[in-house]
């Protein structure tokens, strides 16, 4: 019975460590943040992509934190950041002609913690979407809005509140 426990507590170990790449890390005495809006300083501005952004990263950490948002000064946690780049390039040719486009996105975060201020910090987050050649960049932004805002408000949560 002894050596069943034993293998059962050490099964139970091993694959509660496999899952904690996707854990969300807020020490305890954290309890508030503020998500500033993000300004879109890219040389394309797409008009719908900084409300959008800066709303889908707030709902976020409301369903996935216990952290209550505040727009006063005195938050644990600040979040606020740049769009700094929109941009398009052909990344396919067929026929020398474009056979798809890549539109690039990129945020500049600034994450400060003023409970820890070590733990601050700043960084780039790049994603590129693709599609065909034959949509218009207003048809594509269309087609790609609401993966380009799933995903960009992902990578900055989980740059922010992932291990990983």
């Amino acid at each position: 019975m002894t050596k069943q426990l034993i293998i059962l507590f050490t099964t139970i170990a091993l694959f509660s460590g496999c899952y904690s790449f996707k854990d969300i890390s807020i020490p305890p005495e954290v309890k508030t943040a503020r998500i500033n809006y993000f300004e879109n300083k890219a040389r394309y501005v797409n008009p719908i992509l900084s409300p959008q952004l800066t709303d889908k990263l707030r709902q976020k950490v409301v369903s996935q934190t216990k952290l209550t948002q505040i727009q006063g000064d005195d938050a644990h946690y600040e979040i606020s950041g740049t769009i700094t780049d929109y941009s398009l390039t052909t990344v396919g040719i067929a026929n020398q002609q474009s056979a798809s486009n890549r539109l690039n996105v990129s945020v500049h975060i600034i994450f400060k913690n003023r409970l820890d201020e070590k733990k601050d910090f700043e960084a780039d987050i790049t994603r590129n979407f693709d599609f065909n050649a034959n949509l218009s960049l207003q048809q594509a932004e269309q087609q790609l809005n609401e993966t380009m805002i799933r995903n960009l408000a992902d990578e900055i949560f989980n740059r922010i509140f992932s291990n990983w």
